[in-house]
């Protein structure tokens, strides 16, 4: 875990993000889950990684694969139950692994006992006070209460039957119709999360991952919004949708409960573009750590790499924050597609990850990019994402990037599960890229991984929470840790010369002592 002491080891940690349902399967149903994580720690453990963080395994209807919460204090028989859980956190722990979970307070599923108990009572009541229940406009309350899309696609209200089976109110859903938002307004809101949290914290949990942490609050008006600021996946910092004042409070509160643990972490995933903004999610009684997506975002040109990395630090550096990095997740096009795929999308991968790894502050790894593994180009018959249908099959959603994990063997479904029924199909082309194939591979990507992993964790030149620009050719970039690393990265399509020092590692081999295209190299 670096540098950083325990109180404070999420500052420069590893985290490994687990989604369940595709990394190991050990019941045979062609889903991944817990007893599958378990079986893989000793991987985890040889891979490197200070943490784990879970995709949601709390007990959900699955409408968008457990981000619908219908008991947040229970965990899915899909994954196992509390028992494995409980084992599962034991064992991490005892290989030096910290355990992280997803939640996800912006929402419920639909079959909530709360949701249940609104429908079936009326306007006003303190049943469906824990929701966003409002009159539609127009005649006979036809029309929505407002003009907001869900982020899914399609409109973000779903109107309702009264008891007596006449049309009824209407509820606030910015995501699928099965996740109704909640009405953080109503005190129970919160009580309830604080019994969540603390049920999990009992448990040995060592954080979350807060689902939508720019969520939660909401405009008391409910004002109409520019609907051309407005995609799917997407949110405009103006959004009123996300981003309103009120959700500080919230991570206050937060914040309260999981500081009555020692050595616990919180962290947001937050969709905002300003800066200032953006720090005050991390101020010190707030979240301990914001995703910053930048880095993800960025094409792979030096120009668009450095602007990414310099806007990352400044977004922490007003509240003194720890910067994060990450190149993909269970919503992004996996990095070596996104680079253009093949050879050169893999060759591209290789490099940011040493340029990620080389950065001041924690990094995300989201499970299967140690494998170099692509986007899957799946049929759409076998698409799950709820995007894929509210959108009207305009957009494929993410499936691609979920894809099960190949572990061994020669053919599908490569040891992930004793049942060839996956719940997503794997690439038979995924044969060079098992687990198996690549950890006696001296030349993979997972071995190059395994060994980046264990120089950062290491070397005493990773150290220090700044960087200093060095000057570089047209297309390249470089920059030295306080700590005395160095990184370089050439984004051109010719070999350039190193910047002075002794090479520790390279994501490929040197040309005639010179760094090739599409590569980065540490020196010290």
């Amino acid at each position: 875990m670096g540098q950083a002491s325990e109180a404070t080891w999420w500052k420069d940690a590893i985290f490994y993000q687990i989604y369940p349902r595709s990394f190991s399967d050990s019941n045979g149903d062609g889903v991944g889950d817990l007893g599958g994580v378990r079986d893989r720690l000793g991987y985890l453990e040889l891979l490197g990684v200070d943490a784990i963080w879970l995709s949601p395994v709390m007990r959900s209807p699955m409408a968008d694969h457990g981000y619908d919460v219908s008991d947040p204090r229970a965990i899915d028989p899909l994954f196992g139950d509390l028992d494995v859980m409980d084992a599962l956190i034991a064992e991490a722990h005892g290989r030096d692994i910290k355990v992280t979970m997803d939640l996800v307070p912006n929402h419920t599923s639909d079959q909530h006992p709360w949701f249940v108990a609104a429908l079936e009572s009326t306007p006003g009541s303190p049943e469906r006070s824990r929701y966003i229940f409002r009159d539609g406009k127009g005649e006979n309350g036809s029309e929505p209460p407002n003009n907001w899309p869900s982020i899914f696609g399609g409109p973000a209200w779903t109107r309702v039957d009264s008891p007596d089976g006449t049309p009824g109110q209407w509820y606030l859903h910015i995501f699928a119709t099965e996740q109704p938002d909640l009405n953080w307004d109503n005190p129970e809101v919160f009580e309830d999360l604080a019994k969540t949290l603390r049920f999990w914290l009992d448990r040995g949990i060592d954080g979350f991952r807060i689902d939508v942490a720019h969520g939660m609050a909401k405009p008391a008006e409910l004002r109409d919004m520019n609907l051309d600021l407005n995609a799917l996946m997407k949110n405009d910092d103006d959004d009123p949708r996300f981003n309103n004042d009120a959700v500080h409070e919230i991570h206050r509160g937060i914040r309260k409960v999981v500081d009555e643990y020692p050595n616990k972490t919180t962290i947001g995933e937050i969709w905002v573009q300003d800066n200032v903004r953006f720090s005050e999610y991390i101020r010190p009684d707030e979240l301990h750590l914001g995703f910053n997506f930048r880095l993800a975002e960025a094409d792979f040109d030096a120009t668009a790499i450095r602007d990414a990395v310099t806007n990352s630090l400044d977004a922490v550096a007003r509240v003194d924050g720890t910067p994060t990095w990450t190149l993909s997740n269970h919503d992004i096009e996996r990095e070596v597609t996104r680079y253009g795929g093949g050879a050169r999308g893999t060759q591209r991968a290789r490099a940011m990850i040493l340029l990620e790894l080389a950065l001041p502050g924690t990094v995300f790894v989201y499970n299967g990019a140690e494998l170099g593994l692509p986007n899957a180009d799946l049929p759409d018959d076998v698409l799950q994402d709820p995007v894929w249908e509210r959108s009207g099959h305009a957009e494929r959603g993410r499936d691609g990037c979920r894809v099960p994990l190949p572990w061994e063997g020669t053919e599908p479904p490569f040891g992930f599960s004793s049942s060839p029924a996956t719940w997503l199909p794997i690439p038979a082309e995924w044969r060079s890229l098992t687990a198996e194939e690549q950890l006696e591979d001296v030349h993979s990507m997972l071995s190059l991984y395994r060994a980046a992993f264990e120089l950062r964790a290491l070397r005493p030149e990773f150290t220090g929470s700044g960087i200093d620009w060095y000057g570089s050719p047209p297309g390249c970039l470089a920059f030295r840790r306080r700590g005395g690393l160095i990184c370089a990265l050439n984004a051109t399509d010719v070999p350039i010369p190193l910047p002075p020092g002794e090479l520790l590692m390279s994501s490929a081999p040197l040309v005639d002592g010179m760094l090739p295209a599409d590569a980065a190299a540490w020196l010290v």
